[in-house]
C-alpha cells in the first residue's frame, strides 16, 4: 500500500479518555482468516458514535501496517522527554493493539511465541504517550515515559555500547548512554560537580568555578539573559541570538546541577503544560 494512504495514521495520539477497547483473538500473521478473527472490541456494553469511529480507525491502522511474512514489525521505544532510544523489539497485530489499549509498551516474543509487556516482571513499565509509524508503515516508535531502567542489566537504556569505545577496546559502561547534545552537556556538568570532592590540581575549570560560587553563577545567568534580550531589542543577527541562548542554557544547567535537578524533569514539566493555558498554569503554582 502506498505510504500516502496512511499518512493520517503516522502519529496515533493516545488519551486516557480512549481506553475502552481491548484486543481479542490470537493473530500471528499465519493467514488471512486468523487476521479476520482478531478484532478490537469495546469493554463497555454500549458504544458511542465517537468510540465507534475510534474503533474503526484503529482497525484501519492495524490493517495498513506492513507486517512481514511472520506477521511482525519492528518497534522502538523512545523516551518522550530525553529522546533516548530505550529498546527495540518486535510486535504483531495483537501486541500493537494491546499497547494502544493499555498504554503500556507491549511486544511479541519470538522465542516464547507470546505477547509480553515491558515491566510485567520488573514493574519498570514504559507508559506510552504517542505512537508513530514510519513512511513505509513497517516500523513503529513507542514514544513514552519509562518508570525505571529499561535494560535488564539495570541500565537506563539498552544502548550503552559505543562503537568508538569498542574499537579502542574499552569496557562497555552501563552508565554511558547514547546521549544527545543537551544530555552530553548535562553529563559533563554533573561530572565536574562530582570532581569537586577530589584534590584539585591547577586552575579549576569555568564550570567548577561556577559550581563553587553561587553569586558568580547567578550574576552570569542574569547577564546572559540580558544579552539574549538585547539581540531582539537591538535587532541583532539570528546567529547572535543562538549564541546567547547557548550561554543561557549552559549557565542555567549548571544551576540545575547544583540543585540536583535533571533537564528531563524540566522537560517533563513543559510537556505537561502543553494543553494548559499560561494563565491557568501560573495560578496553579500558588496552590
Amino acid at each position: 500500500m502506498a505510504a500516502s494512504s496512511i499518512h493520517c495514521f503516522q502519529s496515533l495520539r493516545l488519551s486516557t479518555r480512549h481506553r475502552a477497547f481491548f484486543p481479542i483473538g490470537d493473530y500471528r500473521g499465519e493467514n488471512v482468516e486468523s487476521r479476520k478473527n482478531c478484532r478490537l472490541v469495546f469493554a463497555s456494553a454500549k458504544k458511542t458514535d465517537k468510540n465507534l469511529r475510534l474503533d474503526s480507525k484503529v482497525e484501519m491502522l492495524l490493517d495498513n501496517v506492513k507486517w512481514d511474512d511472520k506477521g511482525l514489525a519492528v518497534a522502538i521505544a523512545q523516551n518522550i522527554d530525553t529522546g533516548a532510544i530505550l529498546m527495540q523489539g518486535f510486535v504483531n497485530r495483537d501486541a500493537l493493539a494491546t499497547t494502544i489499549s493499555s498504554r503500556k509498551a507491549t511486544f511479541y516474543s519470538r522465542s516464547r511465541s507470546s505477547l509480553w509487556t515491558k515491566g510485567e516482571t520488573s514493574k519498570n513499565f514504559i507508559n506510552i504517550h504517542d505512537i508513530f509509524l514510519d513512511c513505509d508503515c513497517d516500523s513503529i516508535i513507542y514514544l513514552g515515559k519509562p518508570d525505571g531502567p529499561t535494560c535488564h542489566t539495570g541500565s537506563e537504556t539498552c544502548y550503552y555500547t559505543s562503537l568508538n569505545d569498542y574499537l579502542e577496546n574499552k569496557q562497555a559502561d552501563g552508565s554511558k548512554l547514547a546521549l544527545t547534545t543537551l544530555y552530553s552537556l548535562e553529563s559533563t556538568i554533573f561530572q565536574r560537580k562530582a570532581e569537586l570532592t577530589e584534590i584539585q590540581d591547577g586552575k579549576p575549570s569555568w564550570t567548577k568555578r561556577l559550581l563553587q560560587n553561587n553569586k558568580l553563577l547567578c550574576s552570569k545567568i542574569r547577564e546572559e539573559a540580558d544579552e539574549l534580550c538585547r539581540t531582539l531589542e537591538d535587532n541583532e543577527h539570528s546567529t547572535r541570538t543562538a549564541s546567547e541562548m547557548g550561554d543561557v542554557i549552559y549557565h542555567a544547567m549548571v544551576l540545575l546541577a547544583l540543585k540536583d535537578v535533571k533537564i528531563e524533569d524540566v522537560l517533563d514539566i513543559l510537556r505537561c503544560r502543553f494543553a494548559q493555558s499560561g494563565i491557568e498554569e501560573k495560578k496553579s503554582r500558588g496552590q
